[in-house]
């Protein structure tokens, strides 16, 4: 494979959620303080595969976003502000299910003829919402988007090894690959396998996936109003191919709402119906407000730091574990998550290896090598490496409390184990760029994010981390590595490349390019009015508002 280019557009970040951190770091950062803070209780949850089917349609209803999307436009929808919404609106050739299974969508079968080649059968009279019907050389147009380097698509990374996009039949599109890549076909149920109508992409033009160009896509509902800082409503649309699927209500509007006690406030009021992404520390709250309940879902995302500099003194692995090992995890989930979570040693969850075999699977989770909180041990790393005194630099920025807590916890970690180490707050949008130009990392060594992966297949995350790929920020580079990836990306039986794939995985284990903190579920609130969706990471890329009806 060869290594993802810089868009000439930026790049957007997986996340803005950032959890907090431990009882005993944060003790550190608050000696002065008269108490010692209570430790919270712990918090009873179980995961919801779905919620009680809806007794009937509705007029409206009402949803929280903590961020106004960046684009509404596929190839730059990166984030979980940007998905949430488009996923009601656009649809990509196969559909990602609540339990992360890949089924037809836009693409009624597709065939995979020669190790080079997938070929998909579009699915006949489908309308976009301005009436016209789908061609296959709308599926054209919308792929090659994300080969133009003029886009500067997000998606790059899918369709770096596509030769080709071609119509083939009256109702076939080609893809031809330069080589066996087993990660395409498992990418076309996210973003990067969105369609949207040539004739809109040509018309619409610069415009296209902003406030005032929109979009014109298959899904259940279209794009109705999109008022710029404060909320997007969308329609039911009435001509949906899928009936299976169509929408309960007839509206739905999302409200911007950045304040995390502002969403919390609006739900308690029963202003607004619910949103995803909870705050932890309010869910005893919420649950106590009688007008809704908060409901865990399966969740693909990890909970990381980002080693962005691998020639300073995170360069020696070593120095990465003694930090690791310097921050109490198990505190902070407790104090942070309220027990919603668990450690991890891993970059990827269990949930993404569903084609693993039971092998593959007991590699790579159970040889993967421990990093328990032990500061004697992390200080004697330090003192071995020679690195004591030296100074690293996290960065973060005033996105919530959470993300302040995460940074000093991290450098008050770091102090206590015999480095230098400082916050640099940056301004929102100076953070987004960390994830998209790399002039913006200059001088910093680490900062956070919770990655989420599109694709049902471990093998997504460690191509990140190859040698020189777009989102491998910190130019982390082993040879063992890439080798290991790239020949498993040829592998097409998911069982046989799982097992090179759990090589990776304890690779990345011992080499530490991004450090492991935790894993927790999906949280959504819901208010009692309302019911139907399914609580899982898949609301990114389906169309999850078209289940919501009255309860």
């Amino acid at each position: 494979m060869t290594a993802q280019h810089p868009p000439a557009r930026r790049a957007r970040r997986r996340a803005r959620i950032a959890v907090a951190t431990g009882v005993s770091a944060l003790l550190a950062l608050t000696a002065c303080t008269a108490a010692e803070p209570e430790k919270p209780s712990d918090v009873s949850f179980e995961l919801t595969d779905a919620t009680p089917a809806p007794s009937g349609d509705l007029d409206s209803f009402t949803w929280s976003s903590y961020s106004e999307p960046y684009s509404l436009d596929y190839a730059y929808a990166f984030d979980y502000s940007d998905n949430q919404v488009l996923a009601n609106i656009c649809e990509p050739l196969l559909r990602l299910n609540p339990d992360y299974s890949l089924t037809p969508a836009l693409a009624e079968s597709f065939a995979h003829p020669t190790p080079e080649t997938w070929v998909y059968t579009i699915r006949d009279g489908v309308k976009f919402h301005d009436g016209t019907i789908l061609t296959p050389a709308d599926v054209v147009a919308s792929f090659n988007r994300h080969l133009d380097p003029a886009v500067g698509s997000s998606w790059y990374s899918v369709f770096q090894n596509v030769a080709s996009v071609e119509q083939t039949g009256d109702h076939e599109v080609t893809v031809t690959m330069t080589g066996p890549d087993s990660q395409f076909n498992l990418a076309m149920g996210g973003s990067a396998g969105v369609v949207e109508s040539a004739a809109s992409l040509e018309s619409i033009g610069a415009d296209y996936g902003n406030s005032s160009g929109g979009v014109n896509c298959t899904g259940p509902f279209s794009l109705a109003e999109w008022k710029s800082g404060e909320s997007i409503t969308l329609t039911r649309f009435d001509d949906y191919w899928d009936k299976d699927l169509a929408a309960k209500s007839a509206e739905v509007e999302f409200i911007f709402m950045t304040d995390p006690n502002a969403r919390v406030n609006s739900w308690k009021s029963g202003e607004v119906d619910g949103g995803w992404m909870v705050p932890l520390d309010a869910i005893a709250q919420l649950r106590d407000s009688s007008v809704g309940d908060v409901y865990f879902g399966m969740n693909t995302a990890v909970n990381n730091l980002i080693v962005s500099d691998t020639d300073g003194p995170l360069a020696d692995p070593n120095v990465r574990k003694a930090l690791l090992m310097a921050i109490d995890r198990e505190g902070l989930i407790s104090a942070a998550y309220q027990g919603i979570g668990t450690t991890t040693d891993a970059l990827t969850t269990e949930s993404v290896w569903g084609g693993a075999s039971k092998a593959a699977l007991d590699t790579a989770f159970g040889d993967l090598e421990e990093y328990p909180y032990d500061l004697d041990a992390a200080k004697k790393l330090i003192d071995e490496a020679g690195v004591a005194g030296e100074e690293i630099v996290f960065a973060t920025a005033p996105l919530g409390t959470d993300f302040s807590v995460i940074a000093q916890t991290t450098v008050a970690a770091a102090q206590s184990i015999g480095l230098d180490a400082r916050i640099e707050t940056m301004t929102p949008s100076s953070y987004t760029t960390l994830f998209s130009d790399p002039s913006a990392r200059e001088g910093i060594d680490l900062f956070y994010t919770v990655w989420y992966l599109s694709a049902p297949d471990p093998l997504e995350m460690y191509s990140v981390l190859r040698t020189g790929e777009f989102s491998n920020y910190g130019n982390w580079s082993d040879p063992e590595f890439d080798a290991i990836v790239t020949e498993a990306a040829t592998i097409e039986d998911p069982a046989e490349r799982s097992e090179m794939t759990a090589q990776a995985q304890l690779i990345a284990n011992d080499q530490l390019p991004w450090l492991p903190l935790a894993e927790s579920p999906v949280t959504m609130y819901m208010s009692d009015e309302i019911t139907g969706v399914a609580p899982s990471i898949n609301f990114l890329y389906y169309p999850w508002a078209a289940t919501i009806g009255a309860r």
